[in-house]
């Protein structure tokens, strides 16, 4: 690891890792992180040689929240003030949603508030076993930010979202994986090679399909069936034209591994 509070690691097959590196501050997303992030994402944005991003934390949590000792060390704040802090602060970490490359969330410890916000705003999620993922927003007398009341129901329904919204309460990784809110359970010890696994397969598929893909499913999904079908009908002939098909078709006639090149 680096002196960074963020850790990016590039793989040769375009799986880039992100790890979260405050391991003495639970990963709260502090103003440095947060600038870090920032700064990547941005980096990461246009970088077509992306395939997917993993993104995973140092220590024993994934990630605590956020920073709010600043609240207590400024009592003055007025609610414009803390507005026009606290929506920034959301964009920055939301960001990743709008990365063209599929994200993983690599849970390997504890997600709570802004953290489990930040792993919902991966398109797939995968917890260590024993990772607790909690949204103790109203517990703490506030209520949620960073898009945690259009994020969770988008994962589990609205009806659970409501509960863990109103309770607060923590789920052990086994009923986040029953409930929906995350893709899989693994050991420790196992996680990151497990999630690394499923980014490898994701890196190997044709890119622009997997891209369009995503911008299909940014929302959610459509709102019906005739605007899939007319988003379909638009980004399916914009494969059609392209050398990865063609060396899709090659691949499968030919008994082998297709490569694609995202062209």
């Amino acid at each position: 690891m680096t002196d960074s509070p963020l850790d990016v690691t590039r793989r040769d097959d375009g799986v880039v890792i992100l790890t979260l590196s405050l391991p003495e501050r639970r990963n709260a997303m502090t103003a440095e992180l947060t600038s870090a992030w920032a700064t990547t994402i941005d980096s990461l944005r246009d970088d077509r040689s992306v395939r997917a991003v993993v993104v995973t934390g140092q220590g024993t949590a994934f990630c605590a929240g956020g920073d709010l000792s600043w609240i207590g060390e400024s009592p003055d704040l007025t609610v414009d003030s803390i507005r026009d802090r606290m929506l920034p602060f959301y964009r920055t970490w939301l960001s990743i949603r709008d990365l063209e490359a599929p994200s993983i969330a690599a849970v390997n410890g504890h997600a709570i508030g802004a953290g489990l916000c930040l792993a919902l705003a991966c398109d797939l999620r995968y917890a260590a076993r024993g990772a607790k993922l909690s949204a103790p927003f109203t517990q703490l007398g506030m209520h949620a930010g960073m898009a945690a009341t259009w994020l969770l129901p988008e994962a589990v329904g609205v009806a659970k979202a409501r509960e863990l919204l109103f309770t607060g309460r923590a789920l052990d990784a086994d009923e986040a994986e029953r409930i929906g809110l995350v893709n899989g359970v693994y050991d420790a010890e196992s996680l990151l090679d497990e999630t690394l696994k499923v980014a490898a397969r994701i890196a190997t598929a044709a890119p622009i399909a997997t891209r369009l893909t995503k911008a299909g499913l940014r929302t959610g999904g459509h709102p019906s069936m005739e605007d899939a079908l007319q988003y379909e009908a638009l980004a399916q002939p914009v494969t059609f034209a392209t050398d990865d098909l063609r060396e899709g078709l090659a691949a499968t006639k030919e008994k082998r591994r297709p490569e694609f090149g995202g062209r």
